[in-house]
């Protein structure tokens, strides 16, 4: 006599990550912004180093906080209007042909 499979047979229930359509995340940095704040960190700095080693210390200060707090600031401007940001064209626009005869 044939048994009958029933469905938790047949198909196992494995365990799913559902945070596999989620953005990374670190500090509430999100993707591709994540990039862009190491490279902001890089630059800073560089930049401080460059500015020590042929100004002074506080101009290299200066230089280091300018640029974080500038990197910091594009980010988040950035990061609000989303990850896949567009170029939002502004206008009226007349198309005089959709395709040519």
């Amino acid at each position: 006599m044939a048994k009958v499979q029933s469905e938790t047979d047949r198909y196992p229930g494995f365990p799913l990550f559902k945070g596999l359509q989620k953005p990374l995340e670190f500090m509430g940095i999100q993707g591709r912004y994540i990039y862009w704040a190491a490279g902001a960190v890089g630059g800073a700095i560089i930049g401080f180093i460059l500015a020590y080693c042929f100004i002074g210390f506080v101009t290299g200060l200066i230089v280091l906080v300018t640029s974080l707090c500038t990197g910091a600031a594009l980010i988040f401007f950035k990061q609000k209007k989303g990850l896949h940001t567009k170029k939002e064209h502004r206008g009226v626009f007349i198309y005089a042909y959709t395709c040519k005869m």
